[in-house]
C-alpha cells in the first residue's frame, strides 16, 4: 500500500494506544505486528504510544491501520476488526472523560432515553473536539441524530473508495451510545464519507434502539 502523507492532525496518544491494544487482543501479537508493518508503522512494534493525552498520534496512522486491516482481512473481516477497535477505544478511554463520566451518575441514569441521547451524543462530540484535532458536530432531527466529523482520521488521505470506510468511528459511536443509554444498542450508518469524495463524514444515529 502506498504511504499516506502525515496529516499534522492528531489524536491523543492514549486513543492510539488503546486502539492498538484492542487489535492485539483480537488478532494476537503476530497479527498486530503484520498489520503495523503493512501500515508502514513498524517503528510502533513493541513501542506503543505512551498512555497520555499528548496530541501525537497522527490521523494518517489511523487511516493506514484501517487500510491494512481491509487489505489483510478483506473488506468484511477488516470492518469487523475496525468496529471492535472503535468500541474498545470508547470503552477504555472515553467514558472516563468528565463530559461523559456523569453518565454513570444516578441523576443521569433516571433521565428518559431521548434526554440521555440529547446530552450524551454532543458530549462525545465535544470530547473529540477538545482533546484531538477531530472536529465533530451533532444535529438533531425528528427520528435521528446526525453526527458529523469534519476532519476524519479514519479515512484521512483516502479517495476513490466505493463505500464508506470509517468503521472505527462507527464502533466508537455504537459503544458510546450503549454507555450513554444504559445498555441499548443503536443503528449507526455512515451516510457520507470523505474517502468517497464527500466534504465530511456523516453518521446517522437512529433515535430508537435496536429491539
Amino acid at each position: 500500500m502506498s504511504p499516506i502523507q502525515k496529516a499534522g492532525l492528531y489524536y491523543p496518544n492514549k486513543f492510539g494506544l488503546i486502539m492498538i491494544k484492542a487489535l492485539e487482543e483480537v488478532m494476537g501479537k503476530n497479527g498486530l505486528n503484520a498489520i503495523l508493518n503493512m501500515a508502514g508503522l513498524s517503528a510502533t512494534i513493541d513501542n506503543y504510544p505512551p498512555d497520555n493525552l499528548e496530541k501525537q498520534f497522527d490521523f494518517a496512522d489511523i487511516s493506514s491501520i484501517n487500510i491494512a486491516l481491509e487489505e489483510m482481512y478483506g473488506p468484511r473481516g477488516g470492518r469487523g476488526l475496525a468496529l471492535r477497535a472503535g468500541r474498545a477505544t470508547f470503552a477504555d478511554a472515553l467514558r472516563n472523560f468528565g463530559a461523559l463520566a456523569g453518565a454513570g451518575d444516578l441523576a443521569f441514569k433516571v433521565l428518559p432515553l431521548q434526554a440521555k441521547m440529547r446530552i450524551g451524543i454532543p458530549a462525545m462530540a465535544k470530547i473529540f473536539s477538545q482533546v484531538s484535532d477531530q472536529l465533530s458536530t451533532v444535529e438533531e432531527r425528528e427520528n435521528e441524530f446526525v453526527y458529523t466529523i469534519h476532519k476524519c482520521p479514519v479515512c484521512w488521505g483516502r479517495s476513490g473508495v466505493d463505500k464508506p470506510v470509517c468503521f472505527v468511528a462507527v464502533g466508537l459511536l455504537q459503544e458510546g451510545l450503549k454507555w450513554v443509554s444504559g445498555g441499548n444498542e443503536f443503528r449507526v450508518n455512515e451516510s457520507k464519507c470523505i474517502g468517497l469524495g464527500d466534504d465530511v463524514c456523516e453518521f446517522i444515529i437512529q433515535k430508537e434502539p435496536i429491539a
